[in-house]
């Protein structure tokens, strides 16, 4: 028996004054600018070159939504009927472990450049702006009608009210899993978490945050993602739930070796960055990001 639903009516824009904004690409653009915020201010605590932070923000950011569309496109043929919907980012569509995954390899020839202390302190920083910058995002995802699920009696299930939705059709009246709100809960869980770990009164070893960022989401998304109802699977699993699998063991390997790091940090000479390397890899190494 259903004893209380979250009501649910889809805002796919918002119209302040002669403008209209689209939800979903402005708290996707308002996520990726916090969580570049969140990881320079803490990449600035912790004497990391901003010229560094910037252009691997640039990177991120870029090759983030490249890949996040990528493992989208791939993941969802059936809804690509011409170049236009290849590149809609707009009407929504991110995968983002996806671009994840694209946007730490366009990021290795900077990461080259810094001392094993920066790499880790800079991993921890962009865990922290991934987890806010990913739970705002998620907002536009739900403003949209997108990842939803089948009907359901869970207590954090939405009832549809109406509004013009992604994925469907829905009955109205009918309360269903919304796994975009299942996300931006333990997204901010996840993030107060990794806050603690970074600016509580004993900072975790360097990594730390990486490694539990890396296993709460690839273990959490992969869950979540059985709530689907809409996305294209390959022996019953989805496209994001297979990088899943790659991601959560990642997480498990940075977390278990945390011990062994920190002694190796502190015992062994640090080297000095490359000055070419560390604060103009980009240009140095050529590709997107080059000139910011």
């Amino acid at each position: 028996m259903m004893l209380a639903a979250i009501p649910y009516h889809t805002f796919p824009s918002i119209r302040l004054g002669p403008v209209e904004l689209h939800t979903f690409g402005l708290f996707v653009a308002l996520g990726m600018f916090l969580g570049a915020l969140v990881t320079t201010r803490y990449a600035d605590r912790r004497g990391i070159s901003r010229e560094v932070v910037y252009k691997l923000a640039f990177r991120f950011v870029l090759w983030g939504i490249v890949g996040a569309r990528m493992a989208w496109v791939l993941s969802h043929m059936s809804e690509i009927h011409s170049a236009l919907d290849v590149v809609a980012v707009w009407q929504g569509g991110l995968t983002f472990t996806g671009g994840f995954i694209v946007a730490v390899v366009s990021a290795v020839p900077i990461l080259r450049g810094l001392t094993p202390v920066q790499r880790w302190d800079i991993a921890d920083g962009i865990a922290l702006g991934l987890a806010v910058g990913v739970a705002i995002g998620r907002v536009g995802c739900y403003a949209v009608g997108e990842h939803l699920g089948k009907p359901t009696s869970f207590f954090l299930g939405v009832k549809y009210l109406g509004g013009v939705t992604r994925e469907g059709p829905l009955v109205v009246g009918t309360v269903y899993h919304n796994t975009a709100l299942y996300e931006f809960v333990h997204l901010v869980v996840l993030s107060a978490l990794l806050a603690f770990l970074l600016f509580g009164w004993k900072r975790a070893t360097p990594g730390t945050a990486m490694g539990v960022f890396c296993l709460w989401y690839g273990v959490a998304r992969f869950a979540t993602d059985f709530f689907r109802a809409y996305d294209e699977r390959l022996f019953r699993l989805t496209a994001a739930q297979y990088l899943c699998l790659v991601l959560a063991p990642v997480g498990l390997w940075i977390l278990a070796t945390g011990r062994r790091r920190r002694a190796h940090l502190e015992s062994g000479p640090e080297s000095s960055p490359d000055p070419e390397s560390a604060g103009g890899a980009a240009d140095a190494e050529g590709g997107p990001g080059d000139g910011l």
